[in-house]
Formats: C-alpha cells, structure tokens, sequence
C-alpha cells in the first residue's frame, strides 16, 4: 500500500471548473454536424419546392421509380 504525503492531492487544484457550454472546444466539434443538419435541409426544402412538379418530357414513360425511353412504335404482343 502506498502512502499519500498530506501536501498532495488526487486531483488537480487547477482542474477547469467551467461548464461544457462555455468550453470553446464543444461548439467547434458540434458545428460540423449541424451545419449538415442545416444544409440537407436546405436542400430537401429546395428540391420539393422546385422539382417536385416536373413532367416528364421527350417521350418519356414512367413507370413507378423508372424512366424509360418510349419510341413511337407500340410493343408487340405475343400471337397465341
């Protein structure tokens, strides 16, 4: 077993006794990640409101999430 002298301590004297909150060292890590918050919702807000309405044009056919290319011939069907 050790012995502690009555001169030192377990803990330092000098230990910050701040809050998180005034640490500048919190806000600068926390910032990273809200700024991503902030921008993807940013351009969520952009895409529904500009994009959310546009047709589909030169021919196009859409069916479900998939676009294709329609030709002007219809597809043949199978002769029984």
């Amino acid at each position: 077993m050790q012995q502690v002298s009555k001169g030192t301590t377990l803990v330092s004297e000098q230990s910050s006794a701040t809050p998180w909150w005034r640490e500048r060292w919190t806000w600068l890590l926390m910032a990273g990640p809200a700024l991503a918050i902030v921008g993807c919702v940013i351009t969520i807000t952009l895409a529904f409101s500009n994009f959310g309405d546009q047709a589909i044009a030169d021919g196009g056919l859409k069916r479900g999430l998939v676009v294709e290319q329609h030709s002007g011939a219809q597809p043949a069907t199978q002769a029984r």
